[in-house]
């Protein structure tokens, strides 16, 4: 027997990162106004935080300005001269573009440049797919692959323009990539069909959990705001919360103690980034279905970064894709990382916070230190119970458990006790919550 033996560790990904600042003019396509960011490299940034996600080595990086569309490859010859040096210096083997490419653009710059090539949507689909761990991720995951592939059959295949023929003659028949296409279509069907099992069984649970009147709170934000922290510090979970772009992915669901005695349920929802995917938003509509019914939204930024204007506006456009009419009283601004701000910027965010319009006002926290938590608390208490009925009710010695339901599902306003040991309460009850009292007191004088 040799010593040899067969090294099953993948080969490490050296990677370029080249980030296309494309003009509002040079696009060919008419898009949304750009969201206005205040350091020209925190595309760039972001972009390597991506790819770090991936476990890529990066090599070398690169901001190129697109003055000029280019249909053929995006950016103009001196440009890709410019990467292709850059790569073979490097001896990278693969370039991350952080923008759209369409899938000729890819294929003339992976002929250019000698490596893979692959784009910033391309890049998400694969982190997402690493990170998927229940069924309905992978799912979700899967369908948005195949979703972005089916164009792309041209650069997947070499095979694509083979012939297959039909009937005993043997002449043309259906083209390789017709017969590919087709599969995929029929995969993305089935895969639609398994989503849509997968959200009428998610409907099934909802419908559940609001027979138990709990309100749902639903954490939303960009990646790596520390929603997954602050969802730990609430519930006191175990939730992953790592500093990395799309540490988690999953929608996680865990019970909320609010002050007033009451129980919520609160989600921690896929983070959000700038220029996220359509294809996944579309997959992903399944899971930020917990967004769209909940009770309330807690919107986590990350007031430390210093684009933290520009995530929340991308935050905000994402919800208007899945909330076309949001309800803005629904929603709550959690300024979290606080603890990593200087005393004057705290104080600039306090008077923002005062004077901000619309909504309830900004809270202030750390998920980390648990500064400013107890305030939210209350917030959160309070919200939920905005909406309901009040009511008096007596309750008889022998009613214990009934007033442990009341204080757990209700919120109690005011408590008077009688001599005799009734208790009579002056409670505010969600719609929910007084049908349930009505039917658990049913037939009792």
């Amino acid at each position: 027997m040799t010593g040899k033996y067969v090294d099953h560790t993948p080969d490490v990904q050296r990677a370029v990162v080249v980030d296309p600042e494309v003009s509002a003019h040079a696009s060919p396509k008419k898009t949304e106004a750009a969201i206005e960011r205040k350091y020209d490299d925190s595309r760039l940034e972001e972009a390597v935080g991506l790819a770090l996600a991936l476990d890529l080595e990066i090599v070398g990086t690169l901001s190129v300005r697109v003055r000029k569309f280019n249909a053929a490859t995006l950016f103009g010859q001196g440009r890709v001269d410019d990467v292709r040096k850059l790569c073979e210096e490097t001896e990278a083997n693969l370039v991350v573009v952080n923008g759209a490419l369409t899938p000729i653009q890819q294929r003339n710059l992976e002929k250019e440049w000698g490596v893979k090539v692959i784009d910033r949507t391309g890049l998400i689909l694969e982190i997402f797919g690493r990170r998927a761990r229940t069924n309905e991720g992978k799912l979700q995951v899967e369908l948005a692959r195949l979703e972005y592939e089916k164009s792309r059959l041209v650069r997947t295949w070499t095979h694509l323009e083979r012939q297959r023929a039909t009937g005993t003659t043997g002449g043309p028949g259906e083209t390789q990539i017709e017969l590919d296409r087709r599969m995929i279509a029929d995969k993305i069907k089935q895969l639609k069909s398994e989503l849509e099992e997968v959200r009428r069984t998610r409907t099934l649970h909802r419908a559940a959990r609001k027979k138990v009147p709990y309100p749902v709170v639903a954490l939303v934000g960009y990646t790596n705001a520390g929603k997954s922290t602050l969802f730990n510090h609430l519930t006191r979970a175990e939730v992953l919360a790592k500093d990395m772009l799309f540490a988690t992915l999953d929608t996680t669901l865990r019970t909320l103690k609010l002050p007033n005695g009451r129980s919520a349920i609160i989600s921690d929802t896929v983070g959000f980034i700038s220029d996220l995917p359509h294809e996944l938003v579309a997959a992903f509509r399944a899971t930020l279905e917990e967004v769209i019914e909940a009770d309330l939204i807690l919107h986590v930024r990350d007031m430390s970064n210093a684009e933290a204007e520009a995530q929340g506006q991308d935050v905000e456009q994402v919800l208007k894709v899945i909330l076309p009419e949001l309800d803005r009283t629904r929603m709550i601004e959690v300024w979290n990382k606080i603890d990593l701000i200087d005393e004057e910027m705290r104080d600039v965010l306090h008077t923002r916070a005062i004077l901000h319009k619309g909504g309830t006002k900004p809270y202030m926290v750390s998920a980390i230190t648990g500064e400013g938590i107890d305030a939210l608390l209350q917030s959160i208490a309070r919200k939920v119970d905005e909406e309901g009925t009040e009511l008096d009710i007596v309750l008889k010695p022998s009613q214990g458990n009934l007033m442990a339901w009341v204080y757990q599902n209700g919120r109690v306003l005011d408590r008077f006790d009688h001599d005799d040991g009734r208790v009579q309460l002056h409670v505010k009850l969600s719609d929910q919550a007084l049908g349930r009292y009505e039917r658990m007191t049913a037939g009792e004088a």
